[in-house]
Parts: structure tokens; sequence; C-alpha cells
């Protein structure tokens, strides 16, 4: 028989499958990942530069997601609009 307590924390880790089986990466991962901190994350995430969802104050991540923009550095997929990430004002 399967231990409960076991199965809820399972849930609630960053890398374990959420209940629709979709893997999830935290704003912690991506930082230690990508060098910088976890505010810079956030501001990537606020910005539309990392591909994630934002609900309430939480940040949804999937882990297919940010591994296909890390393996595209954030290029332009065809067909899809995307916002600039600088603005130039003269």
């Amino acid at each position: 028989m399967p231990d409960p307590k076991n199965e809820l924390n399972s849930e609630h880790s960053s890398d374990a499958p959420a209940g629709n089986g979709i893997s999830r990466i935290s704003v912690t991962e991506i930082a230690r990942g990508l060098g910088v901190g976890r505010m810079a994350v956030y501001a990537m995430l606020e910005r539309g530069i990392i591909p994630g969802i934002r609900l309430g104050r939480r940040w949804i991540i999937t882990r297919h997601a940010y591994e296909q923009w890390e393996r595209t550095c954030g290029m332009q997929v065809a067909g899809l609009p995307t916002q600039p990430e600088v603005t130039v004002v003269n």
C-alpha cells in the first residue's frame, strides 16, 4: 500500500510530475542553471523572455517548455509572434 505522506511530498516537488503528468521546474533551478539570481529569473518571466504562467504570486514553468526555450536560446519559432526583448528610445 502506497504511503500517502510520500505521495503528497512528491506532488509538491519541482521535478515530480503534477497531477496531470506535467513536470515542472523551479525558479531556483533555472537561476542555478543560468548562473543568475532568482530575481533575474522573475524579471525574465515577467517580460515573457522565459515561458511561464503566473497564478497569483506563483509562477508555473513546465520543464518541457523551459528546456525547449533553452535549446533554442529563446529564438522565435516560425509563426508565433513575440514581444521585443529591448525597446529602443531616442
